[in-house]
């Protein structure tokens, strides 16, 4: 018996789920359209055969929906393979900003423009602590990525930071390294990052761009919403980092594992029986615990779509010497203190199959069957028509 997949779930439940909660966004709707229809004979595909046994099998396209956990493996092994040519030898930090739980429904009715507070807040904290001469005096790059998810699926905004232990000093030119193996305090980190969060909401909150739909319209009273804003400041914010990373190769390992991660895989699900889905998670209240959740699978498809991002929406940012429009000049400048060459175009863009087997030693194209021999395409297997199409 082959354990159910989320696309299986989404097939199964999505009709009573759209009765329960309609209307349903469009933008849901195609992502839910994309997810189940992923690998499968409506998107076409290919028909393979082994030079070697003459097997043959059928390879339907992906969906390449960046909410689909099928389609995140070979998007993951690209970017890392992007990212190896900007590694510099010095340690790494894993740095994550949270926000306290006051806020949860502010970023749900409002993804686009709070996620973007959060962004910035995170960009302005990092990069201003960096360039103190009391604590750095550099500039650093670094990688953000926003997830907002918890271990259960409910909605928890949070952005992970790759950062550099250290940053270029550009009036002296030379990399300068955080003393002791210590990025920046963690009290001062939560209490920038808190005040800066607090004056983009506060902005946010008088120029419209976040807006109090549903439960949110009770703050529209000023009392309310004065009663929020003093519990939000005299909360901690929970800003933690972990031990420097010690080798390049565990670091591009760990970016790929956090960067293209969607809010469940399919080995996390257990069972569905068409009433209940049951999947593990983590209750990291409890020592790290591995336990099992059942949801009802309308449920679970609510909280499942919780996390689909603004359509366009960037989810991994780059700052600093990262950045997109500095990176030319300002990363050449860190690779050569470090005497780094500087890498080689690469001659034509590699396939998917070059990269996952030169990334992870695994050939895709080997027969699954006799394993000698390799899968040629013999012919294309075209599009099924979808239901609209075939009305």
């Amino acid at each position: 018996m082959t354990t159910p997949t989320i696309a299986d779930i989404l097939r199964n439940g999505f009709n009573a789920y759209t009765e329960a909660y309609s209307p349903v966004p469009l933008l849901h709707r195609k992502v839910v359209g994309a997810l189940t229809a992923c690998r499968t004979p409506l998107l076409g595909g290919e028909r393979q055969r082994c030079d070697h046994c003459s097997h043959e099998k059928n390879l339907y396209h992906s969906c390449r929906n960046r909410h689909c956990p099928l389609c995140q493996t070979a998007q993951r092994l690209a970017w890392v393979n992007q990212r190896l040519g900007e590694l510099l030898p010095v340690g790494y930090f894993h740095v994550v900003f949270t926000i306290p739980h006051h806020l949860n429904p502010f970023a749900l009715r409002n993804k686009k423009a709070f996620y973007n507070i959060m962004f910035r807040a995170v960009k302005e904290t990092l990069s201003e602590l960096a360039a103190d001469p009391k604590r750095l005096g550099a500039d650093i790059g670094f990688i953000s990525v926003l997830h907002t998810w918890g271990q259960t699926l409910t909605d928890h905004p949070h952005i992970h930071c790759i950062v550099p232990g250290g940053g270029y000093d550009t009036k002296q030119n030379r990399w300068k390294p955080c003393t002791n193996g210590f990025l920046f305090p963690v009290p001062v980190m939560r209490t920038l990052y808190r005040g800066k969060c607090m004056a983009l909401l506060r902005k946010a909150l008088e120029t419209g761009s976040i807006k109090l739909h549903g439960s949110l319209q009770s703050y529209e009273k000023p009392a309310a919403m004065k009663e929020l804003i003093d519990t939000l400041y005299r909360t901690d914010w929970i800003v933690y980092v972990k031990r420097p990373f010690v080798s390049a190769a565990k670091l591009v390992d760990y970016l790929g594992r956090y960067t293209h991660r969607v809010a469940i895989t399919n080995s996390r699900i257990i069972a569905a029986d068409g009433n209940t889905v049951t999947f593990t998670y983590r209750d990291y209240a409890d020592n790290d615990r591995l336990k099992h959740m059942s949801l009802s699978t309308t449920e679970f498809i609510r909280r499942f779509l919780l996390h689909v991002l603004p359509r366009g929406f960037r989810k991994i940012r780059y700052y600093g010497f990262l950045g997109l429009r500095a990176r030319k000049k300002r990363l050449a400048q860190c690779r050569a203190f470090f005497r780094i060459n500087k890498p080689q175009p690469e001659k034509g863009k590699r396939t998917c199959v070059q990269i996952v087997k030169e990334l992870t030693g695994r050939d895709p194209l080997r027969c699954p069957l006799c394993k000698l021999g390799r899968l040629i395409t013999v012919a294309l297997v075209p599009k099924l028509p979808t239901p609209a199409a075939a009305m």
